[in-house]
């Protein structure tokens, strides 16, 4: 009889369901609840699903970890094959424990890559005009799309603080973006989900 809960609180690089990671072998993590003491994980295999009804068949057409005995449940490096820009995966996990009673699987959880060749960058830095003397411009632009979408992404950064709107309300809930970095070297970026805006 199982005495504990399938593994929970899956992240991925320490987020949970993330979009635009660039990080060519993402690290996966989960905890393990129980019901009694001294539970712990001897083992664990992870799928990887290209969808979430390949990942409910038990399908790890992405990739199959197979049974990893180990009691190590942060950062499991994903070994499948090599991910591609824009890439979502789903993915669930299962552990064993002393006794080698198996867990049901944990609920899905996902993550999305962002782009990861230079070339795919179609965007162009926008600045204020000279003439605007304010610490914060305001920088905006139009557009109409003409097609029915089925998903959008919005990929910003900015060489300093930003904030993101569209259609007036603003994108997403994290705060100081892009976060500080050396800029000659590294910039970074943020990745939204604005196929509802």
């Amino acid at each position: 009889m199982p005495v504990h809960i399938p593994p929970d609180s899956l992240t991925c690089e320490y987020q949970r369901s993330p979009l635009g990671i660039d990080v060519q072998r993402p690290r996966l993590s989960w905890r393990l609840e129980a019901q009694e003491r001294d539970v712990r994980q001897t083992a664990y295999q992870i799928l990887v699903a290209g969808s979430l009804a390949a990942l409910d068949a038990d399908r790890g057409d992405v990739w199959d970890s197979g049974r990893i005995d180990s009691r190590h449940s942060t950062h499991r490096q994903y070994e499948g094959p090599p991910l591609q820009s824009r890439q979502r995966c789903f993915w669930k996990v299962r552990i064993w424990d002393g006794r080698d009673e198996v867990t049901a699987w944990s609920n899905p959880a996902s993550w999305e890559m962002g782009l990861l060749i230079a070339s795919e960058w179609q965007a162009d830095f926008i600045t204020p005009s000279v003439s605007v003397t304010t610490p914060c411009p305001y920088l905006r632009t139009t557009f109409r799309l003409e097609d029915n979408i089925l998903s959008a992404r919005a990929y910003a950064s900015s060489l300093g603080l930003y904030e993101l709107e569209l259609n007036g309300q603003r994108v997403g809930d994290w705060l100081f973006t892009p976060g500080w970095t050396s800029y000659s070297h590294r910039l970074q970026y943020q990745t939204y989900d604005v196929g509802a805006s």
